[in-house]
Parts: structure tokens; sequence; C-alpha cells
């Protein structure tokens, strides 16, 4: 194995260049507690300030409505458990899609309602509006694009058939790569699946939208999320935001094109494979295929011994070597799944290697297992 190419940017993205450059500066200025009245305090609250500011405008809300998490799934829980306190008169039901992230399954709780999606993993607007308008729903949540299939949701139709419904959307996978459609009361997203460094996830809650967080109010975030705020990776997350988004429309049509050659040639060169997510609305670095009488952890595993790195399962559990909850709900094959996604590193000449050594992998496993 000479060279790898990491193929999983969904999981992570490495550090991007504007990022380690702001973080290395940051570290020296912005190490105080921002909270505090002394010089050191006023730098770092300073500092803090101004990467609210810039992440607040990319994601185009105003600071003041821009709160800092330690990650997205810590946003998610956060802001859907402030929504359904604030609402507990009306009830406690979360309307959410079968295929949310893990994080929002597990935060609604038995007190979730779930709505089905087609084969492509997209809800259907009238059938999520059903749900909302049954009884005792505080609020629905709906990812902006799918995490695992890449597949993108309605959430500007969801969002006005919800009507008074507040509506919680996991932008994880779209910020900046996507636009995220408008309508939407609270968001969450993820610095690293920018480039930006883990630790640092966004929680927006639009104006007008009542909460009541979990922990008690104080003067971080509002009580939103508690602890001390890391300032110098929050400076780093915002400075790779923006960088990212001023890569964004070239990247986004390079890797656009492709993912579609990836596409075309494993459905071409390997046989009993089946692509999945929507071919064309969809976000522009993520495929998912699964080939029958492989085993996912198996294909994943050939792959990284051959310089590839790419995940498989449920992008957010694959660990626990469980069939993907989104395939599942999609009425897909779960097993034997792989995804590919691009970030800003990848070349023509990887996207093009690993095609070309796909197919003799998946055929050297179905011959082990005497297939």
């Amino acid at each position: 194995m000479s060279e790898r190419t990491y193929l999983d940017a969904a999981s992570a993205e490495p550090l991007h260049p504007a990022a380690r450059e702001m973080l290395l500066s940051a570290v020296d200025s912005g190490w105080a507690d921002p909270v505090r009245l002394h010089h050191e305090g006023r730098t770092a609250r300073l500092l803090l300030d101004n990467a609210r500011a810039v992440l607040a405008d990319a994601i185009g809300v105003r600071p003041d409505e821009l709160y800092l998490t330690t990650s997205g799934t810590a946003a998610i829980q956060a802001g859907l458990t402030a929504v359904r306190a604030a609402r507990h008169r009306v009830g406690t039901a979360v309307v959410h899609s079968a295929v949310e992230h893990s994080a929002v399954l597990h935060t609604a709780g038995g007190a979730g309602v779930e709505v089905g999606v087609d084969s492509h993993g997209r809800v259907d607007v009238d059938a999520f509006a059903d749900a909302v308008r049954g009884p005792g729903v505080a609020v629905a949540a709906l990812q902006s694009a799918n995490h695992e299939v890449g597949t993108r949701q309605p959430v500007a139709a969801v969002a006005a058939a919800c009507g008074d419904v507040p509506v919680l959307v996991d932008a994880s996978a779209s910020v900046g790569r996507d636009v995220v459609p408008p309508g939407w009361s609270v968001l969450a997203a993820s610095a690293h699946k920018w480039g930006g460094p883990a630790g640092v996830g966004l929680l927006a809650v639009q104006k007008g939208t009542r909460i009541a967080p979990a922990w008690p109010m104080d003067e971080r975030e509002d009580g939103l999320s508690p602890g001390f705020p890391d300032v110098p990776n929050t400076l780093a997350a915002a400075a790779a935001l923006q960088a990212r988004l001023a890569e964004a429309d070239a990247l986004d049509k390079q890797h656009r094109a492709w993912i579609d050659e990836v596409r075309r040639r494993v459905a071409a060169d390997i046989p009993d494979v089946e692509v999945v997510g929507d071919p064309d609305d969809r976000l522009p670095h993520i495929l998912t295929f699964s080939c029958l009488y492989v085993d996912g952890e198996a294909l994943v595993t050939a792959l990284d011994a051959e310089g590839f790195a790419v995940s498989s399962g449920s992008a957010c559990t694959s660990s626990t070597l469980q069939p993907s909850h989104v395939l599942a709900a999609m009425g897909v094959l779960t097993h034997g799944n792989v995804r590919v996604s691009l970030g800003r590193d990848t070349s023509h000449d990887d996207v093009l290697r690993f095609c070309a050594v796909l197919p003799g992998i998946v055929q050297r496993i179905r011959a082990e297992v005497g297939m």
C-alpha cells in the first residue's frame, strides 16, 4: 500500500488549511475565559464574538441567534429538548423522518412519531404534514439532506405545511456544501463536516422560537450548552467555513461529476449491486451502494488494505455492526453497503483508482464465501 485515499469526508473532513492557520494563532490569544472582565477575558470575548458573527453570517442568522455546542449531536439534543420543553402544554411528540440521525431518534425516544420515506430516502410532504397535525405534537425534525445516501429533503415545503409547529433541521451534512432551504425554526450543524476542528457544533434558533433549555440559565450560551467555550477551535471552525464557502461552487460541481462517474462505473462493472439515493436531487459528494453476497465490514476492511478509507453500515452507528436504519427505511439492500464521500483534497485520479480496484475486491470477497 503506497498511498492513502480518504473517501469518508461525510464523516469528517481533514482540517482546512485556513482552520489550521487560525488555530495556531488563536491558541496564544483566545485561551482565557470570555466572560471575565480582565484584559485576557475581554480579548477572548472579542475573538469569540468575531467567530460567532462569521458563523452566523454563513448560516444566515443573527449572531444572537447562534449558540455554540460541543458537537452536532449535542446541538440536536439541546435544540429538540429545549423546544419540546417550551411547548409542553401542547404535547411532547416529535415528528421525524425514518432516516434522521440517531441523535434525533434517541432524543425523541418513545414520543417520536416516525414518517416513512420512499426508495430514495425522501419523505412525502403530505404524509409529514398529516403526522404533524396529530395530537400533542411539540416539534418536527427533518434533515436538510441525508448524511448516508445524500438525498435532499423537501425542507421548505414541509416547514410551510407544519404551520405553527417549529421545525428543527439537522443541516450537518449540508452546511458548507449546499444551500439549506428556508422555513426552519432551529438548525444544527457540526464543524468537522466542513473542515473545522471536532468539538464545535452550531445551534441556530430563529427569533420567535420559544425554548426552555434543560441546563440552568447562566452566562454561557443561555443554558443551551454548558461549560467553558473553546475559543481557539471556534475561531478555526469559522475560518474553515468561510474558506469552504468560497470554494463551494467549484468543488461541488467537480464532486457531482465525479460521483456521477462512480455511480455509472459501479453499476456497469459489478454484478448484483444496488446504487441508492436520489441520482439528481442530492448532495454532490456522497454515493452509497450495496453489493449482494458481500459483508460490508469485509468490504471496508479490504478497501482499507488497498489504501481506500470508506464507511459502511449506518453512518452514525457503524461501530455497532448493525444494519443501516436509513437503508432499511428506504427498503433497499442493507448489507454489503459502502458510502463513498469526496473531500476538498480528493483528486480525479483517486476516483479512477477506486473504480478500478473495487470490482476485483468484490469478486474476491464473493469467491471466499462461495458465490
